[in-house]
């Protein structure tokens, strides 16, 4: 049974991109935690894979939902077929992403708008609709999945590093418009964890030698490892912690 402050029992959750990846672990966190979580991805048989795994453990899905978070008019269709299902949602885990690795003079505008559209404006489009939800509920929890790029900078993802430094400024703006409403929003900021996205860093031995050589741990991070800092900001525990981007990277940031 989850500690006092880290029990979600009761609450909905809703955890995009968590069908595979660092989104499928935020989920089994939550779910684990008592969260009823609500699965997003555009892949349909993985959802139902990813579903069943919830049902086997013993803590079922609350429902799946299929759409582009780059897609307005989708979002909206989504949040209206949440409300009509649940009429609440109580946590939002912004973690759906993408990223382009192009030099600076190679990134084509579709190249830059592509991520700013996804790891940018599609949170600040889906929190949005779930504020109009937990804004008369006077509670609610909003988690961005940022990333240490949001606090440093390294070559050929310019739009990554613009999208995700945006996203704490978007973290703050909305934190201070609505804490008086009981809603708290704050970020997570992973390090290096083995995703699709990354593989390329793990493929090339010189790139993957740099990573395990400048994070102080020595290695990759697990997906686990996010699990405590997700159930921790969705929970009561986070009461007063809001506006705040919390960084796991096994000291990356913190090293020389």
């Amino acid at each position: 049974m989850p500690a006092p402050g880290f029990d979600l029992s009761g609450r909905l959750a809703l955890v995009t991109g968590s069908s595979r990846g660092l989104g499928w672990g935020f989920a089994q966190a939550l779910a684990e935690a008592g969260a009823s979580v609500i699965l997003h991805g555009r892949d349909a048989a993985a959802l139902e894979a990813r579903a069943r795994s919830l049902a086997e453990r013993g803590t079922p899905a609350a429902g799946t939902l299929r759409f582009d978070v780059t897609d307005g008019p989708a979002v909206a269709k989504a949040f209206a077929q949440l409300r009509e299902a649940h009429g609440r949602l109580d946590i939002l885990v912004n973690n759906a992403g993408t990223t382009v690795r192009k030099p600076v003079l190679e990134t084509t505008d579709d190249d830059w708008q592509r991520v700013i559209d996804a790891d940018l404006t599609a949170c600040f489009r889906l929190s949005r609709e779930a504020l109009r939800l937990m804004v008369p509920q006077r509670r609610g929890r909003i988690i961005m999945i940022s990333s240490i790029m949001g606090h440093l900078a390294r070559p050929t993802i310019p739009a990554y590093i613009a999208a995700k430094t945006g996203l704490h400024g978007l973290v703050r703006a909305l934190a201070v418009e609505f804490a008086k409403h009981g809603i708290t929003v704050n970020a997570i900021a992973p390090g290096y964890f083995p995703t699709e996205a990354n593989q390329p860093v793990r493929d090339d031995p010189t790139l993957n030698d740099w990573v395990v050589s400048s994070t102080p741990m020595g290695r990759w991070g697990e997906p686990a490892e996010l699990g405590g800092a997700v159930v921790f900001l969705a929970g009561e525990a986070s009461s007063y912690v809001t506006g705040t981007v919390i960084t796991v990277d096994g000291g990356f940031t913190a090293s020389l």
